[in-house]
């Protein structure tokens, strides 16, 4: 979503030299470790296995941001084998650090970790700061027990010489990487909308996003570890290895002590523990707490030199299959006349929907509401109920911000679907032109009554009008907007300059967003 952000910041930068990846020979195949017996989550696997069938795994949503950093950090301090951790973005700010401070301490207890971002990263510090990353990244991967590849990455590594290379490679590199997926001992998996960085964690001064992941322990692993397993071995990846930094060990030892001094001196984290501790108590409470179901977890997937787009696929035959209800919550939305007529279908069938997404005012990418404001009517007439998340929603100390952090205003990221209480979606994928055509996105598919009924309860919690604005059709046909204080007739915003922005990201293609 914000690659055509981080290309028009790249615009301003210039440089004098180049340097080229050389070329290199490719590693070989290598494949996630079978899920072991004296793996961290065996006994909980074991107990969903005798309950609900060898096909069953367990699950629970994470809503809130601070969880989503409690139980990734939870993952990685149990791990006693494999980590394997894909991610679109992965910041180097305070959510981004105190990961990667963990994953390295896992590392030197011997657990293999394998990390895979897209090129991006190395580009950016955070979501508005252009840094070069390359050291850093060869720092990762210089320890013995850590393996970092880059997905589609630049050949040429100077910040001039990237941008040259994506005007004239542009079809290529417009392609990225937007999956998230954390994998422990290939038996469980934190898979969802969250990168990994403050504002996906509610550190974000400015802002924070509402976004949404699954926890699984069982089969979802594994089938997740399939997914990146085909990335890793994929054509479109490469070894940081290959950047052929070198890094000593006196670079190494006084790396990670800034790292711990940075950490140890950063207020925001200060509900979080610095070091790896023991999780037990919480995962013997997690384990009474989690929702059994089958599932399948299902991706664009690279194939040769090309990729495999079949996420919008998926999601639309979920979406086919409601009955009596459809409940979506997408952080961007740029809607077909296909979509629209699926909805009528819908609706002819007898099926409620309810519709929740991002408002101008809860943007953190006003392009998209340029492009999806023409279809608020359609969708409206379809038959849906549309709501829009306001940036002042009440939830936000509940879900968005992490004590002591509170940001000016909240954003919706989630991406999730619930039909008929019993069918759930929860992936990566935003229903938008960027998202069915050039990124890389996965998710899974559950089949769980009470996941479902845990997802539909969320929603509605969401749409309440403290949390939302009710998008209406008032007796003339024209656009309102309800929520518990007022009504308004112009699309609500934070700011004049929303508004400006509204107009101008119109002239460009959608595509880009």
């Amino acid at each position: 979503m914000r690659f055509f952000r981080s290309v028009v910041l790249l615009l301003a930068l210039t440089a004098c030299t180049t340097t080229t990846v050389a070329p290199y020979v490719r590693p070989a195949p290598q494949y996630a470790l079978p899920a072991q017996p004296d793996g961290a989550f065996s006994g909980i696997e074991s107990a969903i296995r005798a309950s609900h069938g060898p096909e069953a795994s367990g699950f629970e949503l994470i809503d809130r941001n601070e969880d989503g950093l409690r139980w990734r950090l939870a993952l990685i301090d149990s791990a006693r084998h494999t980590i394997d951790a894909q991610y679109y973005l992965w910041y180097g700010d305070a959510a981004g650090r105190i990961l990667a401070k963990r994953l390295l301490d896992a590392a030197d207890r011997g657990v293999k970790v394998r990390m895979l971002v897209d090129d991006l990263n190395t580009l950016f510090a955070d979501a508005t700061t252009v840094l070069m990353r390359d050291k850093v990244v060869a720092w990762l991967d210089a320890h013995p027990n850590l393996e970092l590849r880059l997905f589609n990455p630049w050949s040429k590594r100077e910040m001039a010489s990237r941008f040259g290379e994506g005007v004239s490679d542009l079809e290529r590199l417009n392609q990225r990487m937007h999956n998230k997926a954390l994998i422990v001992d290939n038996q469980a998996v934190i898979l969802g909308g969250r990168n990994v960085g403050d504002e996906y964690m509610g550190l974000h001064i400015a802002f924070n996003f509402h976004d949404l992941d699954v926890l699984g322990i069982g089969p979802v692993a594994r089938q997740s570890s399939t997914v990146f397993d085909a990335y890793w071995n994929s054509a479109w990846v490469m070894p940081v290895s290959a950047l052929e930094i070198a890094i000593s060990p006196d670079e190494q030892t006084a790396a990670r002590a800034k790292l711990v001094r940075v950490l140890s001196e950063e207020q925001r984290l200060t509900r979080f523990p610095l070091e790896p501790q023991s999780w037990s108590t919480e995962f013997d409470a997690l384990a009474t707490r989690l929702h059994p179901g089958t599932s399948e977890v299902h991706a664009d997937l690279p194939k040769g030199g090309a990729i495999e787009q079949v996420m919008l696929g998926r999601i639309h035959s979920m979406l086919d299959s409601a009955q009596d209800e459809l409940l979506i919550v997408n952080a961007y939305i740029i809607p077909t006349d296909r979509g629209i007529t699926k909805l009528g279908a819908l609706k002819k069938r007898g099926a409620k929907m309810k519709i929740l997404t991002n408002s101008l005012a809860s943007h953190d990418v006003p392009a998209v509401n340029s492009h999806y404001k023409q279809w608020r009517k359609p969708i409206l007439k379809a038959g849906a109920e549309l709501y829009e998340m306001r940036h002042d929603a009440e939830i936000q100390s509940l879900v968005s911000d992490t004590a002591p952090t509170r940001a000016k205003f909240m954003g919706l990221h989630s991406k999730a679907m619930v039909v008929d209480r019993k069918h759930v979606y929860i992936g990566s994928m935003n229903y938008d032109p960027r998202s069915a055509l050039f990124n890389t996105e996965m998710g899974v598919f559950v089949n769980s009554r009470g996941l479902g009924d845990a997802l539909a309860e969320l929603i509605e919690r969401d749409i309440q009008p403290a949390n939302s604005w009710r998008v209406e059709l008032d007796e003339d046909g024209e656009l309102r907007w309800v929520h518990d204080k007022e009504v308004v007739t112009t699309q609500p915003a934070r700011n004049w300059w929303q508004r400006v922005e509204d107009v101008i990201f119109r002239a460009f293609p959608k595509e880009y967003y």
